[in-house]
């Protein structure tokens, strides 16, 4: 099903505008967050432990997905780094020794920048998409009254 359709499909759950909202902030926010991997079951932990719609809450975490995370993540990193006041964003990588440790080493210079870039980002991004659902949400509703 397309983010589209799912998005469709929000506005006709029988919720309130706020439970809504936040479910899908939630999991905007779940799904910029830095912790690759544990997205999907974040989500589903914390629908489930705030009794939100997981579908809701799905949506907003598959907001990231393998077409988007990549863009996301990059724009995300640029803010961080952007706000630490880091100049040299791209290492330099000895790419005839290159290794897997030899690049997590080069990369540790963006750990921090990531970090900070992917909360920022993914902190707005959840503001912005609690008042897109909430008000997107209250008006479906008053018009199927």
């Amino acid at each position: 099903m397309a983010l589209r359709d799912r998005l469709r499909g929000i506005l006709r759950i029988k919720d309130t505008p706020h439970r809504l909202a936040i479910a899908f902030a939630v999991g905007v926010f779940i799904g910029m967050s830095p912790l690759l991997g544990l997205h999907t079951v974040l989500g589903i932990a914390l629908a489930w432990i705030f009794r939100w719609n997981k579908i809701v809450t799905m949506t907003g975490v598959f907001v990231t997905n393998p077409w988007t995370i990549v863009p996301i993540y990059t724009f995300s990193t640029w803010v961080g780094a952007k706000c630490l006041g880091v100049t040299n964003i791209i290492p330099d990588i000895d790419w005839s020794n290159i290794r897997f440790v030899s690049i997590l080493s080069e990369l540790e210079s963006l750990l921090i920048p990531f970090i900070l870039g992917t909360t920022l980002v993914g902190l707005i991004s959840a503001i912005l998409g609690y008042f897109i659902i909430y008000s997107a949400v209250k008006k479906a509703h008053k018009y199927a009254k």
